[in-house]
């Protein structure tokens, strides 16, 4: 009779504690779960929020999802066992609770305190680059498309040539003409790059210790192009990269004009292009005008998030995830 009874208080006791098996796992931003709060700072919006529910207890599972912003302050549900979601927050620091809702009646959450800076706040703008030192150029040769290292600006294969000082056409008297073509192959690419901070620098940046390149999360890419006849261009393409962590982030964008006239971005993974629905189509014999903006979200993934062309702004906050590096 002791022994039911001791059986009675043992099942009782593990009817109560089956709620607190039930977890909530953030993984972005910053990471958490019921047991640890967590702390994360990103800078600027969207914040990108990712994590998963558990309740082991339910037989029935996790109903949904939800991201409390702060106190009562519901601003996102989903059903199911995980959410993967930005929100648009202001600056300011948040207590965010990340909560799961199973289909027997129990909850749990996550605690987070969150600090959303402003993506304007500060930065460094570095102007008139195309005039400047530090620019290394490459032809790209098929079948491969890797970088041709026996490759000159001379040619055989492919002729090009970078002369800075153009009077005409320039929007202020010191544009910078490239051109390419000549050579043995029928098809090339003519790649051209300047390190601005971290090794190589060419503004004075090295950061030789790593400091500075794994703080920078936003990026904005401000430049006027003139193509004399741009139809008779397979594509143009206009890339920022960064190297940290370990990890290798290319935003590549390219305006592919034979086969369509669209916008495409690199998938870093798969080293393919990923079409985005959004129409490019540049003005020969015409400044263009490019802005491209981007983000190193703080769990190391790359947002493409717009690109301006011409005045026409189309909002992408396309994800892609980084390659690795030594």
């Amino acid at each position: 009779m002791n022994v039911g009874k001791l059986s009675a208080v043992v099942c009782l006791c593990a009817l109560f504690a089956a709620p607190a098996l039930a977890g909530v796992y953030v993984s972005g931003p910053g990471s958490a779960t019921v047991a640890t709060p967590g702390s994360a700072t990103v800078v600027g919006s969207p914040v990108h929020f990712v994590a998963k529910g558990t309740s082991p207890a339910c037989s029935k599972g996790v109903g949904s999802m939800g991201i409390y912003t702060t106190l009562n302050v519901l601003a996102y549900t989903v059903r199911g066992s995980s959410l993967d979601t930005n929100l648009n927050l202001n600056p300011g620091v948040y207590n965010v609770a990340v909560t799961e809702w199973d289909n027997c009646g129990w909850s749990s959450k996550a605690l987070l305190t969150l600090t959303v800076g402003s993506s304007t706040s500060s930065g460094k703008a570095f102007s008139d680059l195309q005039s400047g030192k530090g620019w290394s150029s490459y032809a790209l040769l098929p079948p491969s498309w890797g970088i041709c290292s026996a490759c000159t600006s001379a040619g055989p294969q492919l002729k090009w040539s970078w002369t800075p000082g153009i009077s005409s056409p320039s929007m202020a008297g010191n544009s910078t003409k490239t051109t390419y073509g000549g050579g043995t192959v029928q098809w090339g690419d003519v790649l051209w790059n300047n390190h601005i901070v971290g090794s190589f620098s060419s503004q004075g940046l090295p950061d030789y210790s790593h400091v500075l390149v794994p703080t920078l999360h936003n990026f904005t890419y401000d430049v006027y192009f003139w193509v004399s006849n741009a139809s008779v261009s397979q594509g143009l393409e206009f890339d920022i990269n960064q190297f940290t962590g370990g990890h290798s982030f290319i935003w590549g964008h390219e305006c592919r004009i034979a086969g369509g006239h669209e916008w495409d971005v690199y998938d870093n993974i798969h080293h393919k292009w990923v079409p985005t629905g959004v129409p490019c189509n540049p003005l020969s014999g015409a400044w263009n005008h490019l802005i491209i903006s981007v983000q190193r979200t703080s769990n190391n993934q790359l947002l493409f998030k717009s690109i301006t062309l011409n005045g026409s702004t189309a909002t992408l906050n396309h994800y892609e995830s980084p390659n690795t590096t030594s």
